[in-house]
């Protein structure tokens, strides 16, 4: 039976060279499943098939196991999601470039010094099996940026506001010429990449983030030429710079993941200049209250955030939780919502998110695809209930 645009197992096989055994294993494992199975029980695949193979080949060459792999191709293989996903399988490449030149170097200085003492270094040693063991750490920042990614889309393709939430922000910052800037948690650095051309000529910045993963995409984001940028992977709730240190401080929606945030106030406050301020974001309680609506509506176990981060540090309390480090605090609100009409974006910000959906969403996909499709048919209101604090 000849069907335009499918292939047949052994077809697919072939052209992807490896064995009709390996996608029936793939198969069997709900990892790539065919487009069409005829009443004969034939398999059928596309060439959406082949491209979403392609990307579950090369995460099995760059080591992620078939549990990681199931979670990475869920998605629909839509235009959008191809794009992201090649993106990031990029940069994964991109690090392990770098984490394997690193490696190298390790293996040459260690060969170096055995020669030279005639004897084992084990404290080198040690260093090259920590170098060597880096696999898990690549997994999680691809898991972290990919996360990321799929939020950023949600937003940046589907919100009403025209002024996007980056441009926003740093018009709040009111950043003049010759300030020295610190950002906290600056994630891949889209702040600055996005606001680039209206950055005054002569500033110093620095970025940093507790994840010298995400400074490394930052640092590859805004290039090593622009001498404006330095960047530095700290913990904000200790700060290695001294008194009086900068002109501005920024935490974009960072502060409702600290540990202790009267830490990391004291901290700011000591690092900034005498009439210094910090710009320090949030949401409040009822953003995104509707997606929380509809997975729960799906299946009542699902919690898409481990904890309510709002409560820790959000629009409805930040300003107490200001006011004994900084005595003067404004608060400035975001005006924005959601409104979609397509089932994928959505999805895949569902599979984003910290919580339990993945071990209760991945094995009933279809049947949540289905359910979700259903419900943005006839339009989707999303609230976004964002903006941030301004204090001196």
């Amino acid at each position: 039976m000849n069907l335009p645009g499918y292939y047949s197992s052994g077809q697919f096989a072939r052209m992807a060279n490896v064995s009709i055994r390996t996608i029936r294993f793939y198969d069997k494992q709900n990892i790539l499943k065919p487009s069409y199975v005829n009443p004969s029980g034939a398999r059928f695949y596309t060439d959406s098939d082949f491209a979403r193979l392609q990307q579950i080949l090369l995460l099995k060459y760059l080591g992620f196991s078939l549990d990681d792999i199931r979670e990475m191709t869920i998605n629909d293989t839509d235009y959008h999601f191809m794009l992201t996903s090649l993106k990031m399988q990029k940069k994964l490449v991109q690090d392990r470039i770098e984490q394997m030149q690193l490696v190298e170097h390790a293996i040459e200085d260690t060969v170096n010094v055995i020669r030279k003492n005639e004897q084992v270094d084990w404290s080198q040693m040690l260093d090259l099996i920590h170098l060597t063991g880096m696999e898990k750490s690549l997994k999680t920042q691809y898991r972290d940026a990919s996360n990321i990614s799929a939020r950023i889309r949600l937003h940046h393709e589907f919100s009403t506001n025209p002024q996007g939430w980056f441009p926003w922000v740093y018009e709040q910052c009111e950043i003049a010429d010759g300030q020295l800037i610190l950002e906290v948690g600056c994630g891949n650095g889209a702040l600055w990449t996005e606001n680039r051309d209206k950055l005054p000529a002569s500033l110093a910045i620095t970025l940093s983030d507790v994840s010298s993963g995400m400074l490394r995409d930052a640092r590859r984001s805004i290039g090593a030429a622009d001498s404006r940028f330095s960047f530095r992977s700290f913990d904000c709730h200790e700060i290695p710079y001294p008194d009086e240190s900068f002109d501005l401080v920024i935490a974009n929606h960072v502060l409702f993941y600290c540990q202790e945030p009267g830490r990391v106030f004291s901290e700011v406050r000591r690092v900034l200049k005498k009439g210094g301020r910090f710009l320090c974001s949030t949401y409040g309680r009822r953003h995104m209250c509707e997606i929380s609506t509809l997975v729960q509506e799906f299946d009542s176990r699902i919690v898409l955030s481990a904890e309510k981060l709002y409560e820790r540090f959000g629009l409805e309390n930040g300003a107490d939780l200001l006011a004994p480090y900084f005595p003067d605090v404004t608060c400035r609100y975001y005006e924005d919502s959601i409104e979609l009409d397509r089932a994928e974006p959505l999805i895949e910000y569902i599979l984003s998110c910290h919580g339990n959906q993945n071990q209760l969403l991945l094995d009933r996909y279809h049947e949540f695809r289905t359910f979700v499709e259903r419900k943005v048919a006839n339009g989707f209101h999303i609230t976004k209930d964002a903006g941030l604090f301004l204090a001196r």
